[in-house]
């Protein structure tokens, strides 16, 4: 009944203006820096419901405006512009002729997208959101875009090497941390079996980036599970806006070579397309991870190969149906060869491959896309695990070279070849696995409410064949569908208020429902927004469904039965409820300042892998089946050790984020970035004891992040000159995730700095450096380019992960071939 509410109220309201005294606008939108129009720019008359979208020639064309004067706002991702006044008089229509949106500065004038999932000023976004633009990638003198991530406000960015790089969001950092969603043009960019973000695995070439959205704090009522801190948003250009060809070359020290090309083309009216690639290759630091074996036996790992390399692509094919509608077919690759950091160990990656097919159609009432994504490797494996494999056949008296043969597959348990056995305790991971995924969006006005509704579906196919899931007898296959819907209204006097909420339901780990709820006022470049968002971290198939090393770790999808009956639970999402406030303005036309705070309340977290078989208790049954069926060979009275993952524990966290931009001209602007975080948790609540050892420390719950950091940086660009300094400091602070420790001593804990702990070598805290990097540019003529940078200018040996190398200097240097297009898009409408 409200829905036809609704409907019958927005056609009273266009019966009402057809009666009145009414007349139109019309117009034509360029990009200022390119001259070619701009296809889907939002148009709207303020103070009313009427409005438009540009078509695939720049124009635009309002009707059935009542008779008045208003303010006339284009919005466009990437660009600004001023609000110009237009006055409408009866019967007639008010061309404003062609106007030209500027390249959008660093004051605020931005529109993003990832906030509301449509086009808003920056300024007016209900959430906290950082944006890396175009020009501050194509100046970045650098393959590795991850790098501009460490000059976004509240975000924790670390490297683990060269090439790695990676970003969370407000605390709980880990080794293997699926809590920040990543997204490449709306689809994900995740791995099927595990959550994680693709990172160095990803398709998307930097030169054809056109902005990166994070967004701070819970994202999840709109973009589904995981998005439970935050959000990374890649966006890629639109071959009708971005033609020609750029080749770029870059070298450094570590042995990188990096070449990398895209090349755009309108083929006609209706016809573009886009080709990217790259190869890039180098060695990371020298570094070693100890591995522990048996009480004493201390060694490093084993075929240790520090060289990676990546070949990475894509094409898209973008077809215009009409003037506001599109068809986006596109496909991508990647084959990657590197070192990962996990909380078991580092992980040897071989020729890892990740592909896509996406289609998309596009209009301004109606998004809708399909996706498959698959992935393959058949040689990565566990470092760690190997080389304890390989020491116990060594240690029995095996050859080197049966012992390194049998080390991916196998461990020895006896004294010699003659006396004892082997048992399976594989190393290998093997993947197979894919996705499927689908999703219709539609948007309106009803009666002066915008409405956003939507439906995803997923299906994860994941198959190991048979190296780390339980997935004997087939592919795990996992359904899940979500709806949401997002409804926002203006209430006058610069004021708007919205509310969200998904139905989610997940085939494992069954149904949750995500709200979110935010008051905006905005007026003259100023906003103060206070939102609610729940956020929700959810079990990896990995998580429920794995089975490691011969059995040693399993996932807990199904609970399990301990022999005095004691049940432990399968596992069940972690959450998150945040409340936050926030101010974004400028505070004169050279000056922005943005602010937020929040609090956040979380539970149910999801416990690195813990032996759940204690105080002299055996695992009897995992859900129903024996553990004798689960692991063979486990006796009759069950499992003395089971490795899995449990939920437990409640911690309150807030925190804030300053950020700073002072731009004296509009070549050179300063940014300053400040952020605090801090925790309160009840150590005599043995509910967050997550080891069950029967106290609550950091062994159990640990934060994973600084509680100050501060970054500032000058940046430059004006003709033929462009070029940055940037500085950051990082307090020290402890890090714990699953075998990986890197803490300060505490006697209480019998932790001891550069020495052993548990299974792991103990470094000392992370953190608690200051680094500076700087870059500079040259435009030669208007075709070439040349850059060059500094990372880690004082070349502090520091260390900011754990199972990583001390990270030292780096330099790079870059050339750059930019060949405009040669075709026109002459299309002036159907």
């Amino acid at each position: 009944m409200k829905k036809i509410y609704l409907l019958l109220l927005a056609l009273f309201s266009v019966a009402q203006v057809a009666l009145a005294q009414s007349g139109g606008v019309r117009g034509r939108v360029l990009g200022a820096d390119t001259g070619e129009p701009l296809m889907g720019a939002t148009v709207v008359l303020e103070g009313t419901s009427k409005g438009a979208t540009t078509n695939s020639a720049g124009e635009f064309n309002i009707t059935d405006v009542p008779v008045g004067t208003y303010n006339l706002r284009i919005s466009f991702v990437g660009y600004s512009f001023p609000n110009q006044s237009v006055a409408v008089t009866e019967g007639g229509t008010t061309d404003v002729g062609t106007v030209s949106m500027s390249v959008a500065n660093m004051l605020g004038q931005e529109v993003v997208v990832s906030a509301s999932r449509r086009p808003e000023k920056l300024t007016e976004a209900p959430a906290t959101i950082s944006l890396i633009s175009s020009r501050e990638i194509d100046e970045l003198p650098s393959f590795n875009v991850g790098e501009l991530l460490a000059r976004q406000k509240g975000v924790e960015f670390i490297r683990t090497g060269v090439l790695g790089t990676g970003v969370n969001v407000r605390g709980m950092n880990s080794a293997f941390n699926p809590k920040n969603l990543q997204m490449n043009d709306a689809r994900l960019s995740t791995l099927i079996a595990t959550g994680l973000p693709l990172g160095p695995l990803s398709t998307v070439v930097k030169e054809d980036i056109e902005r990166i959205e994070v967004v701070l704090g819970p994202a999840a009522a709109l973009y589904g599970p995981n998005a439970h801190n935050g959000l990374v948003n890649t966006i890629t250009k639109d071959p009708r806006r971005s033609e020609g060809t750029t080749l770029a070359v870059g070298a450094g020290n570590q042995q990188v070579f990096s070449t990398r090309l895209r090349h755009a083309m309108v083929l006609s009216p209706k016809v573009a397309f886009k080709v990217t690639g790259e190869y890039t290759k180098g060695l990371d630091f020298a570094y070693d991870d100890t591995v522990y074996f048996g009480a004493t036996q201390r060694a490093t790992e084993i075929d240790l190969d520090r060289k990676f390399n990546s070949l990475r692509g894509e094409a898209a094919v973008y077809y215009s149906l009409n003037n506001a509608s599109d068809i986006i077919l596109s496909y991508g690759g990647s084959n990657s060869n590197n070192l990962a950091q996990t909380n078991a160990g580092r992980n040897q990656i071989k020729d890892w491959q990740v592909h896509y097919l996406h289609a998309r159609y596009v209009s301004p009432r109606v998004f809708a896309q399909v996706y498959h994504t698959w992935s393959k490797t058949d040689e990565t494996y566990a470092i760690n695990q190997r080389t304890q494999n390989y020491l116990s056949f060594k240690n029995a008296g095996f050859s080197d070279e049966e012992a390194r043969a049998r080390s991916y597959t196998e461990q020895w348990f006896g004294t010699s070849p003659t006396a004892g056995r082997a048992l399976p305790r594989g190393a290998v991971f093997r993947d197979d696995s894919r996705r499927i995924n689908g999703e219709v969006q539609y948007n309106n006005n009803f009666g002066g409410f915008d409405i956003i509704l939507g439906s995803q579906y997923q299906r994860d196919i994941a198959n190991s064949r048979n190296t780390y899931l339980f997935d004997q007898k087939g592919a795990i296959e996992v359904d899940q569908l979500g709806f949401y819907t997002q409804i926002e209204k203006q209430l006058g006097g610069g004021f708007k208020v919205l509310a969200a909420g998904r139905a989610d339901n997940h085939e494992l780990y069954g149904f949750n429902f995500i709200p979110k709820a935010a008051l905006v006022w905005s007026q003259n470049d100023h906003s103060v927004r206070l939102t609610y968002g729940k956020g929700i971290a959810a079990p990896t198939i990995l998580n429920l469904e794995g089975y490691l090393f011969g059995g040693l770790l399993i996932g807990n999808g199904e609970g399990y039965t301990l022999s005095d009956g004691t049940k432990i639970d399968k596992l069940t999402v972690e959450s998150i409820n945040t409340l936050e406030t926030g101010y974004k303005g400028k505070l004169s036309d050279k000056l922005f300042f943005d602010a937020n705070a929040y609090y956040n309340k979380s539970k149910n977290f999801l416990s690195p892998a813990i032996n759940i078989a204690t105080q002299g208790r055996t695992v009897t049954h995992r859900g129903s089946t024996p553990m004798s069926e689960v692991v063979p060979g486990t006796p009759e009275a069950g499992a003395a050790l089971v490795l899995t993952y449990v939920n437990f524990g409640e911690v309150d966290t807030y925190g804030a984020d300053f950020g700073l931009t002072f731009a004296p001209t509009k070549a050179l602007n300063f940014v300053a970035n400040y952020s605090y975080f801090g925790y309160e948790i009840d150590k005599d609540d043995l509910g967050n004891d997550g080891n069950k050892d029967g106290k609550v420390n950091q062994l159990d719950l640990s934060i994973n992040a600084p509680a100050n950091r501060f970054s500032l940086a000058a940046n430059y660009s004006q003709g033929k000159f462009f070029g940055s300094v940037f500085g950051r400091w990082v307090q020290e602070f402890d890090f714990f995730s699953g075998i990986n420790v890197a803490a300060k001593a505490d006697e209480a804990l019998g932790l001891k700095e550069n020495a052993r702990f548990g299974r792991t070598w103990n470094y000392g805290p992370l953190g608690g450096f200051t680094n500076f990097d700087v870059s500079a540019g040259y435009r030669i003529n208007k075709y070439l380019t040349t850059s060059a940078q500094v990372t880690n200018v004082f070349d502090s040996k520091v260390r900011e992960f754990v199972a990583s190398p001390f990270i030292g200097r780096l330099y790079s240097v870059e050339l750059k071939v930019n060949l405009p297009g040669f075709s026109k898009n002459t299309n002036t409408g159907n």
